[in-house]
């Protein structure tokens, strides 16, 4: 039974990627578009970790009317295209190719005019493959930045507000370099929500935040003294603000979410009904610490196997989003990992029941997993205490003495993650 339960799940899985794959979403968007041929030129920019994808996409439906562009991937992406660059750079901390790939992208933008059209492509990642640091701030401030902010807990949204406001092209700032040209940006999601002004932290997009809200996060979670100097000192200065809901700059600008996470649980949901389970999503909005999700997760197949709520079996609940891991120990691993382990100590014992975690990306963390599968005999299984590897946040050690990771190898998307509870 535990072996049928693995195959679906990977076969469920299978189907949320394909939900969210940028090529067939790209082709999409660009065949459904009457005014393309309007422009004197094209240039193609963007940055994330489905960018080449995307790029490849790009090229091979408007090939030759492309003038020129960069677009910023992550290292190992194998993506290749003939009339623009495509560079590879660090993610998620912050790198200084990524850094120049930053410079160059706002060079093509500046230099387009009133007639040409900015295409520009956005997946997740964009944040960390596109620094830009403002101009009193330095790379390395900006990567030391980002290292606090992931290891202290701190949501995406969260992240990316103080990103905005240390940046010179993200909080809508590359739509202000662009103009007076049109933008169109197609864009992958991979924050709750779908809301273009949070994803990649928002390039082409009015940002609702401020140096206020910037501030209230370094205070939640005592960040002042230990952040940058001039890090702090511009957070609690202020300066030009990024533009805001309104802002003409935005009169001639397109945002368009072209793939999400709500897709591919839609799509996940449907293979579950014809592999004959009773499917539910809860909702593609989780966020919280990973382990605290994990375990309601949990409590509710307890629920499912006793009362038959709030569905009955053979079920498989579904949801996703992206869940925040505060780190205490010194292990290795991912949001996704953890999610397993910590579901895995809360199912345990139970009969027939498993749970799958996975990034839609392909990666989890500083791994090469994309998440892990574990059911109800996982702890009894394993010779390590699932408890002390979880307070040391050490999952991929765990799962992979057992063989329990699960590894897809770069999937060309990034719409979050895909959370999967199947009851036999």
């Amino acid at each position: 039974m535990k072996h049928h339960l693995r195959r679906d799940a990977r076969s469920i899985l299978t189907a949320a990627l394909a939900a969210a794959d940028p090529t067939t979403a790209v082709e999409q968007a660009l065949r459904s578009r009457t005014d393309l041929n309007q422009f004197h030129r094209i240039f193609v920019v963007g940055a994330g970790k489905a960018s080449g994808t995307m790029a490849v996409a790009v090229e091979k439906h408007l090939g030759q009317r492309i003038a020129g562009g960069c677009v910023n991937v992550k290292d190992g992406d194998s993506a290749k295209t003939i009339g623009f660059e495509l560079r590879r750079c660090g993610h998620p901390i912050p790198d200084e190719r990524g850094h120049a790939g930053a410079r160059r992208i706002a060079e093509i933008c500046t230099q387009a005019g009133e007639r040409d059209l900015v295409l520009c492509l956005i997946s997740g990642g964009a944040s960390a493959l596109m620094p830009s640091p403002a101009a009193s701030i330095t790379l390395a401030e900006k990567q030391e930045t980002t290292r606090l902010l992931l290891a202290c807990g701190a949501t995406i949204h969260e992240i990316n507000t103080i990103r905005k406001h240390i940046s010179s092209m993200k909080g809508g700032q590359l739509a202000r370099l662009a103009a007076p040209a049109r933008v169109l940006s197609l864009i992958l999601s991979d924050v709750v929500g779908d809301d273009p002004a949070i994803i990649a932290s928002g390039p082409t997009a009015p940002d609702p935040s401020t140096f206020a809200d910037a501030r209230a996060i370094v205070e939640k979670y005592d960040l002042r003294t230990r952040l940058p100097r001039r890090v702090s000192e511009r957070l609690l200065n202020g300066a030009q603000e990024t533009p805001k809901p309104g802002d003409p700059v935005f009169d001639n600008v397109e945002n368009i979410i072209i793939g999400s996470n709500q897709k591919s649980l839609e799509a996940a949901a449907r293979t579950a009904q014809e592999l004959h389970y009773h499917p539910l999503i809860l909702s593609s909005f989780v966020e919280g610490e990973t382990r605290d999700v994990a375990g309601m997760h949990a409590a509710i197949a307890r629920q499912i196997r006793l009362y038959g709520q709030p569905v009955a079996a053979p079920a498989c609940l579904i949801s996703g989003g992206e869940t925040t891991v505060t780190i205490r120990g010194e292990g290795k691993g991912g949001r996704n990992q953890e999610f397993a382990l910590a579901a895995a100590i809360g199912i345990a014992g139970l009969e027939d029941a498993l749970v799958l975690s996975a990034g839609t990306d392909g990666t989890d963390g500083p791994t090469d997993a994309a998440g892990a599968v574990a059911d109800g005999s996982t702890t009894k299984r394993s010779a390590n205490s699932a408890t002390e590897a979880l307070e040391n946040n050490d999952s991929y050690a765990f799962f992979e003495e057992l063989g329990d990771l699960v590894i897809t190898g770069s999937t060309g998307t990034n719409v979050m993650d895909l959370h999967l509870l199947l009851l036999a």
